[in-house]
């Protein structure tokens, strides 16, 4: 029987408890300034149930007058209409497009009464149309509320990131209700030397009115905030999040506190926001807009920010119960669950099982447009997978990443989101003592992407323009390849090994075999030692033995 036929049944059984829709992604940003390679970067988890994982791919392209662009929604396919194509579009891979400019997201939500359902754009269409047709970060703010105000937007608050190698920009915008185009919205540069984030929180709250070169914003933003009633006073004390996005509990504890994590990596003094980041103290000094870190951030300090799970804070995840028998930094969704008529909630941070897609945009002004952004992608949670390079003028989208390899409903080994993804979630149940295996393998691949990236640009950099661009296609897609490898053999070794909640031993990574070659005893390690007691202090003698007579 084929592989797809063996899991076919499986697959369409979970699908049948996925459960409703909640977009929560995070973006992780440094600026000029401050990487320890000059570059700037940002990241992406597109966090969504049910989504499959995979690389948008636009090659570019001429078109003739009077072509139309339709339009799809990001999250459902369902079409929504169509729009005049621009004369001439960009090449498009992920998130960013062949001038080194890459658009990404996180939804917030906000006003609820804002939104338009009759809008044309929904924020998908936006960043795909918008990667497109504008070269730089401050172009992309103005096609995008160009075609906002044109055709209309249809989604909910979003904050947005804009990016290019000299200039990081978040741009937070929210509709204006149903049947009005266009959006209220404020944009903000992120300062040389900084770091900042968001993660389905509006971050912004009052800005400079009369400083171009760091904020622009919609002229209505404040007075339409006075027209509906959100907000009084000065136009000086004004906030676009306290007016369309009012801080609580959920926006602090939830995802406030993610972005606050990162910071805590990278800066110094974070602990004062500690109790803001808790959510439980609604006058705690909230935390700044950007910090500057305490040393310039790397590329792998960035890819284990995507990884946290709130290690060595108060909101680490592996010291109670909902951890399990193997300490498991993951919780089951919903995030929140009612106990005899009381409501708790399940830490959500950055890291998190339902990622569907995951990405790490490196811009450098230093390296000639063709060979300066590399997009790091990979397609379940940060934490278990490597982050493998795709560079942004790649005329290919390989074989695992592409759309058509497999689907939400359809399951394949050649796909890398479905690859990832059963290999993360046979870990998961015994994550204590799986993971540590797969954890050497992701820094390996990691290690060794690394290393090749100098040698690969220098190689593209003695090219010209059209042979480095195949150079680096070629390249991307044999890390591809690597990557399918490497996780399928690990898959192999681990289900091997691990077979029936076993473990067959091994000897400088050779398994233990008698002398006709079968294999020797299995260790049976049963449930780890604080877990025994946990059942013990739970059933008290039920399972005792008794002593004999």
């Amino acid at each position: 029987m084929h592989t797809h036929s063996i899991f076919r049944a499986l697959t369409l059984a979970a699908l049948c408890t996925v459960c409703t829709r909640i977009p929560a992604c995070t973006n992780l940003i440094v600026a000029r300034g401050a990487s320890a390679d000059g570059s700037v970067m940002i990241t992406y988890s597109a966090d969504d149930y049910g989504s499959y994982g995979y690389l948008h791919h636009y090659p570019a392209a001429d078109h003739p007058a009077g072509a139309m662009r339709d339009l799809y929604d990001y999250e459902t396919s369902n079409y929504l209409g169509s729009i005049p194509e621009a004369a001439h579009t960009y090449g498009v891979i992920g998130q960013v497009n062949e001038h080194r400019l890459a658009i990404m997201e996180t939804t917030f939500g906000g006003r609820e009464e804002l939104v338009d359902t009759t809008g044309l754009l929904d924020y998908g269409s936006l960043m795909y149309v918008t990667l497109q047709r504008a070269r730089t970060a401050r172009e992309a703010i103005s096609v995008w509320t160009q075609l906002m105000d044109t055709y209309g937007y249809r989604s909910e608050g979003e904050s947005i990131t804009l990016a290019d190698p000299e200039e990081v920009w978040v741009m937070e915008l929210i509709g204006k209700g149903p049947g009005v185009k266009g959006a209220v919205w404020v944009a903000r540069r992120v300062p040389d030397g900084c770091v900042t984030g968001h993660a389905n929180q509006a971050r912004i709250t009052r800005f400079p009115l009369d400083k171009p070169d760091e904020c622009l914003y919609s002229k209505d933003v404040i007075t339409f905030a006075r027209k509906r009633g959100y907000f009084k006073g000065r136009d000086a004390d004004f906030s676009f999040r306290d007016a369309y996005a009012p801080n609580d509990f959920s926006a602090r504890r939830i995802c406030e506190a993610r972005v606050w994590a990162f910071f805590n990596r990278v800066a110094d003094g974070m602990d004062r926001y500690l109790p803001y980041a808790l959510g439980t103290d609604a006058d705690a000094e909230e935390m700044p807009w950007c910090v500057k870190p305490a040393k310039p951030v790397t590329l792998r300090q960035l890819k284990h920010a995507m990884r946290d799970h709130y290690e060595g804070t108060p909101m680490a995840m592996t010291s109670d119960l909902g951890a399990g028998p193997y300490e498991a930094p993951y919780r089951p969704t919903p995030l929140f669950f009612d106990v005899d008529g009381r409501r708790y909630f399940n830490e959500r941070p950055i890291s998190t099982q339902q990622t569907a897609v995951t990405y790490i945009a490196q811009l450098r002004s230093q390296l000639p447009e063709h060979i300066g952004a590399v997009l790091w992608v990979g397609f379940d949670d940060a934490n278990m997978v490597p982050y493998a390079p795709v560079y942004a003028t790649a005329t290919l989208c390989p074989q695992p990443y592409a759309e058509r390899t497999a689907g939400p409903f359809t399951f394949s080994l050649h796909s890398a989101y479905w690859l990832q993804n059963a290999l993360s979630n046979f870990v998961y149940p015994r994550y204590s003592q799986l993971f540590p295996t797969l954890e050497q393998a992701r820094d390996a691949l990691d290690d060794q992407f690394e290393s090749l990236q100098a040698k690969i640009e220098a190689e593209a950099a003695a090219m010209s323009r059209d042979e480095a661009i195949a150079h680096l296609t070629a390249y991307t897609e044999r890390s591809a390849a690597l990557m399918m490898n490497t996780w399928r053999d690990l898959f192999a070794h681990l289900i091997v090994r691990y077979n029936d909640m076993t473990v067959k031993p091994m000897t400088d990574g050779q398994y233990d075999r008698t002398a006709g070659g079968d294999h020797v005893p299995v260790q049976r390690p049963g449930y780890p030692e604080a877990y025994r007691r946990a059942i013990v202090s739970q059933t008290g003698d039920r399972y005792l033995v008794p002593s004999p007579r």
